[in-house]
């Protein structure tokens, strides 16, 4: 009876014939016989070899009976070893190339005969059909069995895997579907007892005839070895047969192939992450946690093979030893690791020695220096060294003895009797449930090892009171705040904060019982036996908790509302990039499980009464009104709270967004200005040690979260105004304000309506504030910024523009105001955006001057040139910003700034006023001799031109200017050529006379500039001299004949000439090539 009990429990449903009981599929089936119940119960759990050692002789029947129930029953046992679990996240191949999926179709499709099962050992052939490029072949496959469980595999086809191959699936489901047409004998010893001498001769001459070659030496070497009486086989009494089944000593456990695990973890790891190494490895992770929930000993078994691969891996002691850090795949991939070990560790029905050989083998692994460490790189020097294996070592100590976790686990109906429920207990709540008093994420991890070991009702059961403990709790945390509100509220600040927080924690604990309870409630159409290769997303349904106080409560609501009080909870932010990292990665897992839910009433209740808990519980919580300086942002959470409240409760929605906008790490360092950013755009904040690693991804949730707000208050001006209020208050940097100034312009001007006047408003407030914030600090983006609110205030009108050109100082820089802001307002482009008539058109244009002329007085060398071209249409306008101009040039501004703004005077038909500018731009000029490609002698030239145009006097006023500035011989010489060829005064200015004559060298002015050019000429020569080198003689040479062109423009030119050479030649006699080519061009 205990027996029949047992197996009921365990009861295989099954699709198919044979699947459950082995028999034709009927409509009707009878009851099945004592012998087949007691057959199955014996099959399941004893060796055979036990079962021989208890009976002195076995009926036959009966004999039967258990080989033929000793066969695995269940589908999904083969297909766990041939498949890669459903659902698993990135799961590799799930599709038809799996070998179960295969293996099916080669059984529907007749590829399997000759099947044979002798004992405990099953054999047959399975035919692969031929394709286009392969022919048809023919495997045989063997397979050995034990209590149910497949122990040894062999197939022709030579497969290398962890999984087993498609033909031995085909075969082992031919055996469960189709138990009625394989041929059944007792193992071969039964039948051997059975022959007498002379059978047992011809047996073995017929099994040697038909494969000599393979046997007859081995048949040979055992006919010695038995005729020889001292042999050892002799000394053995009985001999082995293969097809009898296990010893009572053999592991009872189904075949891995260890060597394959190794290698592919050992080839997966090599990867380094690329190929979709890290989705294999999820995927065996997924293996192993499958095998634990079939309460299967191979998940632990392989789980070791993993782990002693991993610490193999020769990239630890890399990393180690150069300081670097691991990927981020590769560091999930470790976690996952642990967590699995805490899972095996807490198995509630594990033997004791199992659990000290797994913990001896966990310090092992702790112990070595290369060993991961739980916080990722981060080794704090103020606690102990905790590895990934920290935690499942500590879950070794843990035990599931008390008597107060055994009934929680094991009944629905356990509670406390009326009459205690009076006063204060450790044990159950006021209701009568029971609590289970326990470190939470502790207690969360047994109710992940009940769920993953198979124990699901258990681990409902045990989440349950965890969360009536966790609802108590709340409950006494806000009648503690209620006493200290005054005196929190005063003070504005609180130390009261979890130091451990339950989201990013190693073990998970939040989102292990979110699963834990949703699971249950968990709607599938059809349960397959084997996995789908597209897994669709969860549909879920209220499953009433049994007990509840209301009545109303599932399993549902629970999961919401305990996945809102962990992420509500008020936490510290822990040390270290990677223990930072995993909290935003956590919170975001466990918000796309949230958006899963389909709200209906009962969970948009929950979600109402749990905001405003939230909202209420002071400094227990992330949203209350008091929060830690250090404590996790809530902004993430807050954005999915935001959402999903909206459309049922849209002042609760905005409440708790608005009290999550706060970022109170940087309030003491971001008082004043923009906090600054480091170039890889996280903010540093100098107070704060140990960093926030993840700073800049908090503060871009915060402008999510800020964005989505902006979004939904579209059109309504209140709520708009109290987001823009805290935006101001809150977020601390400019490029993040920036975004959302442009997300709100965006969302106010779409293509196919209207703008949206109010979103339009706080877009350009938003706007202003970033001019603001940015315009004492460096930013890239700045002109970029400039531009966008130029357009952003000429989307809201003529009003926007007027104000930010009346307050450009508090705004731009006098650069950007003039050649940018006052440029655009004044473009043809925004006067035909606004349509303004004359009166509007006018007024901008006055705003725009008055700037200009500002923006010219307080920087004259980058706005002069602007202000003049912005004044243009304006006489007085144009007057000051040229009075302007003349007072700056003789002390703040450059010869190039004034030789542009010079340029611009001719080109607007200001000739003596273009050339009193170019006069003041010469006394800046220096040309040193060798300076024959400055960039300013194209505007030398231009001058003198110009002077040149205007007439005689102006030529002569600015020849002594050159001459004192420029003593670069061939710039001079191409002056004074210029000079030579055309009449002075071409220009024609009213009221003067123009004589016609070319001008002469030999008279002022142009005998001074052609003095200079020849002392020029002379001190270059000699400058050139000192340091020639001979590769430089025949440009030296034509330097020569240039020179002597310009001297013969004098009238002793040639003596003048003749005397300098002889001069050089005298001087420089030491250089006798340089003076032979000189004497040969010049005599």
């Amino acid at each position: 009876a205990e027996n029949k009990s047992k197996m009921t429990q365990r009861g295989c449903p099954g699709p198919g014939p044979g699947y459950g009981s082995g028999l034709p599929n009927s409509r009707y089936r009878s009851p099945e016989s004592l012998l087949d119940c007691a057959a199955k119960a014996v099959a399941e759990k004893w060796a055979f070899e036990r079962v021989e050692e208890r009976f002195e002789r076995i009926p036959e029947p009966v004999q039967r009976r258990i080989v033929y129930w000793s066969f695995p029953r269940n589908e999904k046992e083969i297909c766990m070893y041939s498949s890669f679990q459903l659902g698993t996240p990135g799961a590799v191949g799930t599709g038809d190339g799996l070998p179960f999926r295969r293996g099916i179709r080669l059984l529907e499709t007749g590829c399997v005969e000759n099947v044979l099962q002798v004992g405990f050992h099953l054999s047959g052939t399975v035919t692969e059909p031929a394709t286009s490029s392969e022919p048809e072949v023919t495997h045989k496959v063997a397979i050995s069995f034990d209590r149910c469980k497949i122990t040894s595999v062999t197939c022709g086809c030579g497969n290398r895997d962890i999984f087993y191959c498609a033909h031995v699936v085909a075969l082992s489901l031919y055996r469960i579907r189709k138990p009625e047409q394989v041929k059944l004998r007792l193992p071969i010893s039964e039948t051997l007892f059975q022959m007498n001498r002379d059978q047992l001769q011809k047996l073995v001459q017929y099994l040697i005839t038909a494969h000599h070659t393979e046997v007859l030496p081995t048949a040979q070497k055992l006919a010695d070895e038995i005729l020889s009486s001292n042999s050892e086989i002799n000394q053995v009494h009985g001999a082995p047969d293969p097809t009898a089944g296990a010893s009572i000593d053999d592991d009872n456990c189904w075949h891995l192939d260890e060597d394959q695990v190794r290698e592919q973890v050992k080839q997966f790891l090599s990867q380094g992450g690329y190929y979709g190494s890290g989705k294999q490895l999820n995927s065996m992770f997924a293996k192993v946690r499958e095998m634990l929930r079939m309460r299967d000993s191979n998940g632990a078994r392989m789980l070791t093979l993993i782990t002693e691969q991993f610490m193999a891996d020769p990239r630890l002691s890399l990393w180690r030893q150069q300081g670097t850090g691991m990927t981020d795949k590769c560091r999930q991939l470790w976690d996952e690791l642990g967590a699995l070990w805490v899972c095996v560790v807490l198995n509630p029905h594990c033997k004791s020695e199992e659990k000290s050989g797994w913990l001896k083998q966990l310090k092992k692994w702790g112990d070595l220096d290369i060993c991961p460490l739980e916080d990722g790189n981060y080794d704090s020097l103020s606690r102990p060294r905790r590895t990934v294996f920290s935690r499942a070592v500590e879950a070794c100590d843990l035990h599931w003895q008390d008597s107060h976790l055994q009934r929680i686990i094991s009944s629905d109906h356990y509670m406390s009797p009326s009459y205690q429920r009076e006063g204060e207990s450790l044990l159950f709540n006021p209701q009568g449930l029971p609590l289970w008093l326990d470190h939470v994420p502790t207690a969360c991890a047994r109710v992940d090892a009940l769920r993953s070991h198979g124990y699901s009702r258990e681990a409902l059961r045990l989440a349950v009171a965890i969360i009536n403990t966790l609802r108590l709790q709340q409950q006494r945390q806000m009648d503690i705040y209620k006493h200290q509100k005054k005196e929190l509220l005063q003070r504005g600040v609180t130390s009261t904060t979890n130091l451990e927080g339950w989201v990013g924690h190693p073990l998970d604990p939040i989102g292990c019982l979110f699963i834990t309870l949703t699971e249950t409630c968990r709607s599938e159409t059809v349960i397959h036996s084997f996995p789908r290769s597209d897994p669709r997303p969860p549909i879920y349904h209220h499953v009433p908790v049994w007990g509840s106080p209301d009545g109303g409560e599932s399993y549902l609501t629970l999961a919401l509302e305990v996945a809102l009080m962990g992420m509500g909870q008020q936490r510290i932010m822990p040390e270290g990039l990677y223990a930072q990292d995993k909290v935003c990665r956590n919170e975001e897992q466990i918000v796309a499980k949230l958006q899963e839910l389909e709200l209906d009433d009962f969970l948009v209740q929950t979600l109402r009464k749990q905001a405003v808990q939230l909202l209420d519980a002071g400094p227990f919580s992330g949203l209350g009104e008091v929060i830690h300086r250090e404590s996790v942002p809530m902004h993430t959470f807050a954005k999915y709270l935001f959402s999903a409240l909206l459309p049922h409760d849209a002042d609760l929605a905005y409440k708790v967004a608005l009290r999550a906008m706060r970022l109170p790490v940087l309030e003491s360092s971001a008082a004043s200005g923009d906090v600054g950013h480091s170039h890889h755009g996280i903010s540093i904040v100098p107070s704060r040690y140990p960093r926030w690693f993840t700073l800049g991804h908090l503060e871009s949730q915060q402008c999510e979260l800020a964005s989505t707000m902006l979004t939904a208050a579209k059109g309504d001006m209140l709520r708009l105004r109290t987001v823009l209020e805290a935006i101001q208050k809150n977020i601390h940097s400019s490029s993040l304000i920036f975004k959302l100034a442009q997300d709100a312009f965006k969302i106010a001007t779409p293509a196919d309506s209207p703008p949206d006047m109010t979103l339009l408003n706080v877009a350009l407030e938003l706007g202003l504030q970033v001019m603001r914030m940015t315009l004492s600090t460096l930013n890239w983006r700045r002109r970029e910024m400039v531009r966008w609110l130029v357009t952003c205030a000429t989307e809201v009108g003529l009003r926007a523009l007027v104000s930010i050109l009346q307050s450009w100082y508090t705004l731009f820089t006098p650069t950007e105001a003039t050649s940018i802001v006052a440029a655009t307002v004044m473009s043809h482009n925004t006067i035909l955006r606004l349509s303004l008539d004359y009166p509007q058109r006018e007024e901008l244009a006055s705003c725009a001057r008055t700037l200009a002329l500002q923006c010219a007085m307080k920087d004259p060398q980058n706005c002069a040139l602007s202000a003049l071209t912005l004044c243009e249409k304006d006489h007085i306008a144009f007057e000051t910003a040229y009075q302007i101009v003349i007072d700056a040039a003789s002390t703040g501004m450059t010869y190039s700034q004034l030789f542009t703004i010079a340029r611009y005077m001719e080109h607007r038909g200001y000739p003596l006023r273009s050339f009193k500018l170019a006069s003041l731009a010469m006394t800046h000029l220096n040309l040193a001799y060798n300076q024959d490609t400055h960039p300013a002698i194209n505007d030398v030239l231009w001058a003198c031109a110009l002077s040149h145009s205007l007439g005689k006097n102006e030529l002569a006023a600015i020849i002594p200017l050159v001459v004192k500035s420029v003593h670069c011989a061939t710039v001079l010489s191409d002056i004074l050529r210029r000079c030579t060829m055309t009449a002075p005064g071409l220009a024609g200015i009213p009221g003067r006379r123009n004589s016609g004559k070319l001008m002469s060298t030999d008279k002022a002015p142009l005998r001074q500039l052609l003095d200079a050019t020849i002392s020029a000429y002379i001190n270059t020569t000699h400058s050139r001299l000192t340091h020639i080198s001979p590769r430089h003689y025949g440009e030296f040479i034509e330097f020569l004949s240039k020179a002597r062109v310009t001297f013969l423009l004098a009238q002793d030119g040639h003596i003048q000439f003749d005397q300098f050479i002889d001069n050089l030649k005298q001087i420089y006699k030491g250089k006798k090539k340089l003076m032979m080519l000189v004497r040969e061009r010049f005599g």
